[in-house]
């Protein structure tokens, strides 16, 4: 198996986390963009079809092993939505896509509603090639419930608004290592490290 593995995104903060997380294994995590792999079609509705899709994209473009991750927020209130379209969630209202306008707009549709509950999850898909039949598949899921009002400076997308019971606050109110200790993506690539060690290595 070959040392590298292409990592099917472009997000730099990722490729810092997921690396540090590989590197015990011997691994070298690459982006896909430096590799002038073009980014997959997402045209699914679940987290799993979307990161499979990217992870066997980047693998056919590639010849490498590829791993890849969809994730977004999961509201009760709203049946699991805004789910794989997390990222555009202030688009359907008008905002301009980005962080602050998205929990904006999640504020202003929750203005009222009393069952708060909702999860970050992360699904982390890895493939050995593009026929693979055995994905290596890791979920991870913060659950909490959605807060009144933004709080706390750290983190970025939903986390001022993601109140964690078990913390009593905020991820935006929590130190970034802790944080990354406990969130939907950390809990998902420790998974990921262990089925990798296991199954591939």
């Amino acid at each position: 198996m070959s040392s590298r593995i292409v990592l099917a995104s472009n997000n730099r903060g990722k490729l810092a986390e997921l690396q540090a997380m590989l590197a015990p294994l011997g691994l070298e995590l690459v982006r896909q963009g430096d590799l002038g792999i073009p980014e997959a079609e997402e045209p699914f509705r679940t987290f799993l079809e979307n990161a499979l899709a990217k992870a066997r994209h980047a693998a056919q473009h590639s010849g490498l092993p590829a791993l890849a991750d969809d994730a977004g927020l999961c509201v009760d209130a709203f049946g699991g939505q805004p789910g794989v379209d997390t990222a555009y969630y202030a688009t359907r209202f008008g905002y301009d896509k980005g962080d602050d306008n998205n929990v904006k707009a999640l504020l202003e549709q929750m203005r009222g509603v009393d069952n708060r509950r909702a999860a970050l999850v992360s699904t982390l898909v890895a493939v050995r090639s593009p026929q693979d039949p055995e994905p290596l598949v890791a979920v991870g899921r913060a659950a909490g419930e959605i807060a009144r009002e933004p709080l706390g400076a750290n983190g970025f997308g939903f986390d001022p608004v993601m109140f964690i019971p078990a913390f009593g606050k905020t991820f935006a109110q929590l130190p970034p290592e802790v944080k990354n200790a406990n969130s939907h993506r950390g809990q998902a690539a420790r998974q990921m490290v262990q089925l990798i060690r296991e199954r591939w290595l």
